[in-house]
Formats: C-alpha cells, structure tokens, sequence
C-alpha cells in the first residue's frame, strides 16, 4: 500500500510539473519565456490595443549576459500573443539610455570594446525583424562614446531617452520600467 501511495505522489509530481513549463515563442523564440496561465479571474481583454515603451536604462556587469530589460520585451510579446492577442494589437517601442547604452553595439564594435560579440544581438534583431521600435537616446550616445555608426542597424538614435517617452506617452503608450 506504502508503494502505491509512493507511487501516486511521484506520478503526479511529474504531472504537475509538465504542466508547469516555460515556454519561448510564438514570436521571438529562444527569449521572453512564459508560463500558461489557466483559469485566470481576472480576464486579458484581447480586444484591446496594449501600447507600450520599454524604459531600458540598465544592464548586468557581465558582459556575456543577456540584459533581462531586453528579454522582459520578448516576454511581454509572447504572453500576450499566447493570451490570444493579435499582433496588430500589441504596439510596443522601447528607448536604451544609460548603462544599457552598450548593449546595442553592432557585434563588431561590442567585440572591440569588451572581447565578445553582443549577447544581447540575437534577440535585438528578432525585435527589429517583428517591427518592435526601439530607440537610442542621443544624450547618452554623446556622453557614452556610442556613436550612430557603432549601434545595431535599424535602432534610431533620437535626442534624448526623455523625448522618446514624453512622446509615447502623449501617444497613450504607457511605460514599463522594470
């Protein structure tokens, strides 16, 4: 009888855990992982036009890690279009300033400067591939040293972090800051 129960308990460990997995996709794949959630109370309106900025301002020290504010889009992305949300409905930009500033070097320039190409380029280019726009602040590429020709091709360089929000903002995008 012990086994049985022994038994039953691991079976439906393993079950329970099955069910409980991550997963990437459907739009950018190998980043933004989610979980399904069933049974939600509070519904995810799928007919609703979710408009939002990404402020990306920070990074990790290691310079071979993926920047999580970066994979935080992916993840919005995926969630969203998993809940059942359309792609045209989901509006999403996002704006580099600060110490994130590095993390949109072209691979060329991140390996000279830090002796490894850009973690962070795979996801960037699938991002700018599903038309997500992204945006480099002109103030920090002066006070960085990152000049235009130096950033990943199709990243726009604006005049400051600050603009790019200001104006999304009065767009009725609303900013997520993680």
């Amino acid at each position: 009888m012990k086994s049985l129960v022994f038994t039953i308990i691991i079976l439906s460990s393993f079950n329970i855990g099955a069910q409980n997995t991550k997963s990437d996709g459907p739009l950018i794949k190998g980043y933004g992982h989610v979980w399904d959630i069933k049974d939600l109370d509070y519904p995810t309106d799928t007919s609703m036009t979710y408009k939002v900025i990404f402020d990306i301002h920070n990074t990790p020290e290691d310079y071979n890690q993926t920047n999580p504010q970066i994979n935080t889009i992916a993840r919005f992305l995926n969630m969203h279009l998993n809940a059942g949300i359309p792609i045209e409905k989901l509006q999403v930009a996002a704006v580099f300033h600060n110490k994130a500033s590095k993390d949109i070097l072209d691979d060329e320039h991140y390996q000279e400067r830090f002796g490894t190409t850009n973690p962070n380029s795979h996801l960037l280019s699938q991002l700018l591939e599903n038309n997500i726009d992204l945006f480099f602040c002109g103030q920090s590429s002066y006070s960085r040293n990152i000049p235009k020709e130096e950033i990943i091709s199709g990243i726009q360089l604006s005049l400051s972090a600050m603009t790019v929000i200001l104006a999304h903002t009065h767009r009725d995008y609303t900013m997520i800051r993680f």
